[in-house]
């Protein structure tokens, strides 16, 4: 159960009432419009990251759901599950993202992904070790959008779980669509 009510957007002022209405009913969304202009740049943000940046998505969603499970933040790990599964993501590969980097799941790419995010989670800081590796196989853009891509999703984590967000109830039409955040 969430720590403070959900935002009541009738308490909106007009601005944040059009972002409210541009968004879906997400509780995350629900509880955020608390933080009022910061709502519009935080979904700004996010929607950069899910559907206009240069990262394959497969990749994206390995390190956002590894830093969910990293950060036992049950409301992103499930999020994201699902836009995995949307994107193509089997079931064992999103199962091995809860085992960690030595999967048998991964591919070679993925398993460096997997250990870079794992390395700037734990350490703030990557280790030439898994930054190195990385770069042979990504654009300076990828490993930056994938460093930033890590980052916010750390800081998705920890204001979902400081505010003990709920997870929408089964059914719920309250969802993210990615075809809408693609680049046009």
């Amino acid at each position: 159960m969430a720590r403070i009510p959900y935002f009541d957007p009738a308490n909106a002022d007009d601005k944040l009432k059009e972002t409210i209405e541009k968004l879906p009913g997400l509780n995350i969304f629900r509880m955020m419009a608390h933080s009022n202009g910061l709502l519009a740049k935080f979904t700004g943000l996010g929607n950069h990251i899910l559907g206009r940046a240069k990262l394959d998505a497969i990749l994206r969603e390995i390190a956002i759901i590894r830093v969910g499970v990293l950060s036992k933040a049950s409301y992103e790990v499930h999020q994201h599950e699902r836009i995995g599964r949307q994107i193509g993501m089997s079931d064992d590969l999103i199962k091995a993202l809860h085992e960690g980097p030595e999967a048998a799941a991964f591919d070679d790419l993925q398993r460096l992904v997997m250990r870079y995010t794992d390395d700037v989670v734990l350490n703030v800081r990557a280790s030439d070790a898994t930054f190195d590796p990385l770069t042979k196989h990504l654009s300076h853009q990828e490993m930056q959008e994938l460093t930033l891509t890590i980052g916010y999703y750390m800081m998705v984590s920890r204001f979902l779980e400081t505010f003990d967000v709920d997870i929408e109830e089964e059914g719920s039409t309250a969802s993210v669509d990615l075809k809408s955040l693609e680049r046009k």
